[in-house]
């Protein structure tokens, strides 16, 4: 990452867009960005980074933009035993951005491949989304202000979108930033909301007529039909059309998730945020998703246990904290619940929940009532702590008069009220369930899971001859003695194309690229070795004559393939 705070917005922003193209990539695992950053700046060992992750490799670098011209250094480093096996620095001008992503997220796709097996590869990974250049910096300045999640953030980043579409008004993907930080300006009460959302929809229009092809544009469709309209099955079908062409976008994973727990299909809403998980294991977000999944089926300590991992990633995540103050409520903690609240907003109805549930309170006197009547214009209100009081008292007809407004509000806030367990004793009431009748049931829809686009290779037939072509190849011709041989450039030899080759060599040997090439090395070594002419050779020195590139690697191989250390081997007699 940069080291200058100036150019933070630029470093954060292409590592984003290199780790979003590499996700591309059917069958490669990649850490989604909350995750990766979450290590930013911190000196922590390559090892323990990869097993909070449970990935095998880590990818890290710096990016430094210096007038027109960017750096960038990048290193993939093997996760088992923290050695490098690539590295490169790039130095180009900015107007190459998109280019240069391209071929960094190319370079690493293709070193991944090469040392642990096959998978397909595009050919191009990044496209250029703007001519631009000034755009695309405003746009990056916007997302990274838009990602701190504080509506002064968010209002700063609209400034920079607004700017960016200014130098490009073709520019889709600030079209949508634009939506998606009017959208929650005005779902937070940080803006009129009518306001707001007006100028979210019609940047939505100018920005779909531009792309439809973005996973943005799938998120911001439904940030209208979800949270705008509780319009669930047209938000249902988006999530799958969002979700079967970017299956590892945890944004439409967690909205699904979302999605299902507001319907109490909760076994269903927890297996999408344990694929988005997979994909982003430290994010907040997800184990606050997972906490609700838990509270909202009663399992308070369970959801206690969830949000708390949620606040020690993030703690100034400031619904997980609303929401550990519930479980504390429920599960009867009051020297905690006594804790949490200090220093909080809204703690006279918090603490009259607590009495509510947990110390016999049935009535409310008549000055609270008169002072709670005003709450329904607060729109600004995370959690409706009087509606719960209400509602867990004799004053349940308030209670249901005051969800009724907020219903036709359609807030935000009580988008799961059916399956809210402190809205349960108002179950009873008819108009309880007249409220907001869904147009969505799971049971109801031909197509009830994503199905995924991963391509197996399976398509490309087994062919015995094209390994026994290609053995005889590398024999004859010892293209392996160039260290910097790679799966495309033998490729290239071949007049193959790389996929083609990668799979052939890892169904067929059951070898990823480079321990497939290592043998015939290593056959190589053990040629000149044994051949007194070469007696005045140092180990090392025959190991570069073979092909291998560094000593780490020559030895590592040597070894799995050997069971023993070239050095022993050699004093043992050789072979």
């Amino acid at each position: 990452m940069s080291s200058d705070p100036d150019n933070e917005y630029f470093s954060d922003g292409i590592t984003e867009e290199i780790i979003n193209a590499l996700t591309k990539i059917d069958g490669l695992k990649v850490i989604a960005r909350t995750s990766s950053f979450a290590f930013k700046g911190k000196h922590v060992d390559v090892r323990e980074i990869a097993r909070q992750l449970d990935v095998s490799s880590v990818l890290e670098g710096s990016v430094r933009k210096v007038q027109s011209r960017v750096r960038i250094t990048a290193q993939l480093i093997n996760a088992g035993d923290g050695t490098h096996f690539w590295s490169k620095n790039f130095d180009r001008e900015m107007e190459d951005i998109f280019a240069l992503q391209d071929e960094i997220s190319l370079l690493i796709a293709n070193q991944i491949r090469e040392n642990f097996g096959h998978f397909n590869i595009q050919e191009h990974l990044v496209s250029q989304s703007t001519n631009n250049i000034k755009a695309y910096e405003l746009f990056l300045k916007g997302h990274f202000y838009q990602l701190k999640w504080d509506a002064v953030s968010i209002a700063e980043a609209t400034k920079y979108y607004e700017a960016s579409v200014q130098h490009d008004p073709k520019f889709a993907r600030a079209y949508y930033g634009l939506v998606q930080s009017y959208g929650l300006l005005a779902a937070w009460g940080y803006m009129p909301a009518e306001e707001g959302f007006e100028i979210a929809i019609k940047n939505f229009m100018i920005a779909s007529d531009l792309d439809k092809s973005s996973p943005e544009y799938g998120m911001s469709f439904i940030g209208r039909t979800f949270w705008m309209e509780w319009n669930f099955k047209a938000t249902y079908k988006q999530l799958l059309e969002t979700l079967n062409q970017h299956p590892k976008y945890t944004d439409g994973l967690e909205a699904m998730a979302e999605l299902l727990m507001s319907h109490g299909y909760f076994k269903q809403a927890e297996e999408y945020i344990q694929k988005a998980m997979k994909v982003d294991p430290l994010s907040a977000n997800h184990y606050y998703t997972l906490s609700h999944i838990n509270y909202y089926q009663s399992k308070f300590d369970a959801a206690l246990q969830y949000v708390e991992k949620a606040l020690q990633i993030n703690p100034d995540f400031v619904l997980a904290r609303e929401l550990r103050i519930l479980c504390f409520i429920w599960l009867n903690k009051e020297d905690e619940f006594l804790e949490a609240i200090t220093e909080t907003p809204n703690r006279e109805a918090k603490t009259i929940y607590y009495n509510v549930l947990n110390k016999g309170l049935n009535t409310l006197p008549p000055e609270t009532l008169k002072s709670w009547e005003s709450i329904v214009e607060d729109k600004q209100q995370m959690v409706p702590y009087e509606l719960f009081a209400l509602a867990n008292t004799k004053h349940q007809q308030e209670a249901l008069e005051l969800l009724g407004k907020y219903v036709a509000q359609k807030r935000g806030q009580l988008i799961n009220f059916r399956q809210d367990p402190s809205l349960h004793p108002l179950q009873k009431f008819d108009a309880f369930h007249s409220l907001h009748v869904s147009n969505f049931k799971l049971e109801d829809e031909s197509d009830s899971s994503v199905s995924s686009n991963i391509e197996t290779g399976t398509t490309i037939p087994e062919n015995d001859k094209q390994l026994e072509k290609l053995v005889h190849f590398i024999e004859t011709e010892q293209p392996f003695l160039n260290a910097q041989l790679s799966l495309r450039s033998l490729a290239e030899m071949l007049d193959l194309h790389p996929n083609k080759l990668s799979y052939l060599i890892n169904e067929k040997t059951g070898m990823n690229f480079n321990e497939f090439i290592n043998q015939f090395r290593l056959v190589h070594f053990k040629q000149l070795a044994n051949d007194p002419k070469n007696a005045h050779l140092t180990i090392l020195g025959m190991a570069y004559e073979s092909g291998f590139n560094s000593k780490t690697v020559f030895n590592a191989y040597f070894k799995k393939a050997e069971g023993t250390t070239p050095g022993s081997w050699m004093k043992n007699g050789k072979a």
